[in-house]
């Protein structure tokens, strides 16, 4: 679809959706889109964000005069984990309105994950993401826009430009500008979908890190190869803070924050589940996409196993583009790689 063309060829076979007929589509999970086993939660968000786009254009093609419709909000609870392989996808329309229309979505897959690479009849399937997306065309989206003066706080750490900011060529070219520098992502044969981005953030030894908030900049590297973030790309980008979760180890383990984590092997201690997932959109990406995101993700408290996570995401010129929240777990790796248990 045109609406992905910014985020090549690899990130979209990866999301592609297909047609079947009846409110009925197919996905492939990837698994390079993994953590251990499961599918990533913001890769599984980001297919269901373009089925919203192919339902509209399949089922619906002319309720908006041909123009697309694309999500402003979607509202996801992971019910039971994914696997890599074939999935089936089903919308119910639950509105269907001149400004705004809600669908709900569902990601099906068998019971039994040896299964599920095999074709296997819907009603032998069970449901392990559903949730409802509500869509907009652009030119409905009319009315009153005022800025709050909002702005976040703490700020985050300067770049070397003059004005503060991040010298994006410098930090491309060396890995490093100012307090910010390349981050590997910790056990990233465990976490392999954290491979498919590029990330910068504080340099952990500088201790300029703030209690239960990590920054970020990031660009989209699907399969080692350099793209632009795309509206779709961006429901990936909301699920995607390894540094953050690396706070979470160093908390369970009692380590100091920065300490060295075996990040190179393949062997992590947590996995990290998403529960639910909230996104709110709050600017379409151009088409050619954007090259630079940045993110503030900030964690309030990690009580009894669960997580609560805020991300912010803005373009480089400050502008907010998405605003998500998500409930998340903590719980041992071994049950994302070991046989099945319920969460």
């Amino acid at each position: 679809m045109d609406s992905g063309t910014a985020h090549g060829a690899q990130f979209e076979e990866a999301i592609r959706v297909t047609p079947l007929g009846h409110n009925r589509y197919s996905a492939f999970l990837q698994k390079s889109f993994c953590i251990g086993t499961v599918p990533h939660g913001g890769y599984t968000s980001a297919v269901l964000y373009r089925l919203a786009l192919v339902h509209f254009a399949t089922a619906h093609p002319n309720l908006y005069k041909g123009e697309p419709a694309t999500p402003i909000s979607m509202h996801l609870t992971f019910l039971r984990r994914t696997a890599e392989g074939p999935a089936k996808l089903r919308v119910h329309d639950m509105k269907l309105g001149k400004r705004t229309s809600s669908l709900h979505v569902e990601l099906l897959q068998p019971k039994d994950q040896a299964q599920s690479g095999t074709e296997i009849d819907e009603r032998e399937m069970e449901v392990k993401v559903a949730g409802y997306i509500t869509v907009s065309p652009a030119s409905s989206e009319v009315g009153v826009s005022a800025k709050t003066n909002w702005e976040l706080h703490p700020k985050p750490v300067s770049g070397s430009r003059s004005d503060g900011g991040v010298d994006f060529d410098r930090l491309s070219k060396t890995g490093r500008d100012e307090a910010w520098a390349r981050q590997d992502p910790p056990f990233a044969q465990f976490r392999k979908a954290t491979t498919q981005v590029e990330l910068y953030g504080i340099d952990p030894a500088l201790k300029k890190r703030k209690n239960g908030i990590v920054d970020q900049w990031a660009r989209l590297k699907p399969e080692g190869q350099l793209t632009r973030w795309s509206n779709e790309a961006v429901v990936f980008l909301t699920d995607m803070f390894p540094m953050a979760l690396d706070g979470f180890d160093t908390m369970a383990d009692g380590r100091e924050s920065g300490s060295a984590t075996g990040g190179a092997g393949p062997t992590a201690k947590y996995w990290f589940p998403t529960v639910s997932l909230s996104i709110d959109f709050k600017k379409r990406l151009p088409p050619a996409g954007e090259e630079w995101l940045y993110s503030r993700v900030v964690t309030k408290e990690v009580r009894d196993g669960r997580t609560d996570l805020d991300v912010t995401i803005l373009d480089a010129k400050g502008e907010i583009v998405a605003l998500s929240t998500q409930i998340g777990l903590v719980v041992s790796a071994s049950r994302n790689i070991g046989k099945r248990a319920r969460l």
